[in-house]
């Protein structure tokens, strides 16, 4: 799970950026995204319908499996943006960890959010 600071507080927290942000789409989750100026650091929420699956168990492993992987991504996420996860699909419930890592790292390639994925200084080449 994402820390506190990080997550969206409020019902009306999210409709700035279903206003004024971009959308990064793909077949089972899309991306919209808006960078917050007066943050310092990002937020990010899951979206998951119950037009994806009638359980609710089912949808919460679906948010919980995303934000663990936006977790991970923490160290690279550059600037202070607001991003929200639309998920279409109930196939991410049981998707392999690396095929979910992937499908999050494309979003986030595609929208420019993401700067050095390791979130080390590595020294460079010789």
């Amino acid at each position: 799970m994402i820390d506190k600071t990080h997550r969206f507080q409020g019902h009306g927290s999210l409709r700035f950026v279903y206003q004024k942000g971009q959308t990064v789409r793909g077949p089972l989750c899309a991306l919209k995204f808006a960078l917050n100026k007066r943050r310092t650091t990002y937020r990010a929420a899951v979206v998951v319908s119950r037009k994806v699956h009638k359980s609710a168990v089912v949808r919460n492993r679906i948010r919980r499996r995303l934000y663990e992987v936006i977790r991970e991504f923490e160290p690279g996420i550059k600037g202070a943006y607001d991003l929200v996860f639309m998920v279409y699909s109930e196939q991410l419930a049981e998707l392999p960890v690396t095929e979910l890592r992937a499908a999050v790292h494309e979003k986030l390639e595609k929208a420019h959010i993401l700067g050095d994925v390791s979130g080390s200084k590595r020294p460079p080449m010789l």
